[in-house]
């Protein structure tokens, strides 16, 4: 367990300022668990590796900017979230660009602001990088990312080891690589490899950077690269749903580090940064989804309780963001049984759109729900708002919280139009 849980009834207050203060539904971040899970990772995996967190997991600009002097390296996916991560303060030397269809103004923006690394994910993709870095006067250093053949079972999402849009595929390295490195206004620096995503196997992990690790070897000495950077998708999962248990990471440092010790030993490497990157893992913990209850209805045996927010202001604790059978997230009623006067009832919980698919949670155990209490989703600080569709029905945005060190800020980053 990481040493900073927020105790419930002090959670449960800020839930309920925030929710009093500036409406719902309502995000709410709690930065001292992300400090503390980032502390947590590096005492546990610091021996080997760097930090790179991934904007896409949660681009809101107050978030960035509060990780600006924590984090090591910041990860874009589009020309939006490299203004996103600048506007926040990020020096543009400590962000990678990934990403399968980069478009020529997204490349050309990044190798202009002196972006640290872009990661190519193609040869159509290098090839018009090399020709705008050569109109900017640059040498852009790169980063070429692999796709294994294989991915070990206990991932939430591969992508490698089948056909992908991710990356060169490791059977076409040989070909297309040194084409690559043939390209003048490009200096390769490094590698990487992001196939497999939400994993709370520590097995399946270790052995999915072993992979990485052969990977890596074996394409830096056929292209002779004594690589600056290599970079592991960390695939580290975070527990959703009730009866998941939360990864150890002490157990994969374990595991995994006489391999690394090993790998870091190879003379081609003794220069080379190793850099984890991850997103959901370290924010998504520290979220919580807060919606009031509007009506509450019985219906041929069950009490349903409609919400102000729905899948369109939270689209994966919906189940429809990647999971394939639809489970419930960790949910309580902020306030509790109130002293025992709430006996607990199960309750189907759903939002408020005018569709069937519009349900946050099933048969889900809670004190009695009535018209004005709210309920907090947990696990809910990674693709959130940004991964869902906030303008179906047009009902209103949720709101951003920011509580850090039991003060509250307004972080709103989408407003309506």
């Amino acid at each position: 367990m990481l040493p900073s849980k927020i105790d419930p009834v002090a959670l449960d207050q800020h839930l309920t300022e925030a929710a009093d203060r500036l409406g719902t539904p309502a995000y709410v971040y709690a930065t001292d668990i992300v400090e503390a899970r980032l502390a947590d990772l590096r005492a546990h995996l610091g021996r080997w590796f760097a930090i790179s967190f991934a904007v896409k997991s949660n681009p809101n600009p107050a978030l960035l900017g509060w990780m600006r002097d924590r984090l090591d390296y910041l990860d874009i996916s589009s020309g939006g979230e490299l203004v996103l991560g600048r506007q926040a303060g990020w020096d543009p030397a400590r962000i990678s660009f990934t990403g399968p269809a980069k478009q020529e103004f997204e490349l050309r923006d990044a190798i202009d602001c002196g972006l640290g690394e872009l990661v190519l994910e193609s040869l159509r993709e290098a090839e018009l990088a090399d020709r705008l870095a050569a109109e900017a006067g640059r040498i852009q250093p790169v980063l070429i990312r692999i796709a294994p053949d294989r991915v070990p079972k206990g991932f939430g999402d591969q992508m490698a080891g089948r056909p992908s849009p991710f990356g060169i595929d490791v059977e076409d390295a040989a070909e297309i690589l040194p084409r690559i490195a043939a390209l003048p206004n490009l200096r390769i620096i490094g590698l990487h490899i992001y196939s497999g995503t939400q994993s709370l196997k520590p097995d399946a992990i270790c052995e999915n950077w072993r992979i990485f690790m052969q990977v890596f070897s074996q394409t830096c000495a056929a292209l002779d690269l004594r690589p600056e950077k290599l970079i592991f998708g960390a695939g580290l999962g975070i527990p959703y749903h009730p009866g998941d248990q939360a990864l150890d990471l002490a157990a994969i440092a374990a595991e995994i580090g006489p391999a690394l010790d090993t790998f870091r030993a190879d003379p081609r490497l003794a220069g080379t940064k190793l850099v984890l990157e991850l997103g959901r893992y370290l924010v998504g913990p520290a979220g919580w989804f807060v919606t009031r209850v509007v009506s509450v209805k019985q219906s041929r045996g069950s009490r349903i309780a409609i919400c102000d927010g729905g899948l369109n202001a939270n689209l994966a604790a919906s189940g429809n963001f990647g999971m394939v059978l639809r489970r419930n997230y960790v949910i309580h009623r902020i306030g509790g049984d109130e002293a025992g006067t709430r006996p607990e009832e199960k309750h189907d919980i759903s939002g408020p759109l005018c569709t069937s698919i519009d349900k946050l949670g099933g048969g889900v155990m809670l004190p009695r729900l009535d018209e004005g209490d709210l309920i907090a989703i947990h696990a809910c600080g990674a693709y959130g708002p940004t991964a869902s569709p906030l303008y179906f029905i047009s009902h209103p945005l949720p709101r951003e919280v920011l509580l850090t060190g039991g003060q509250l800020q307004d972080a709103t980053r989408i407003t309506a139009r």
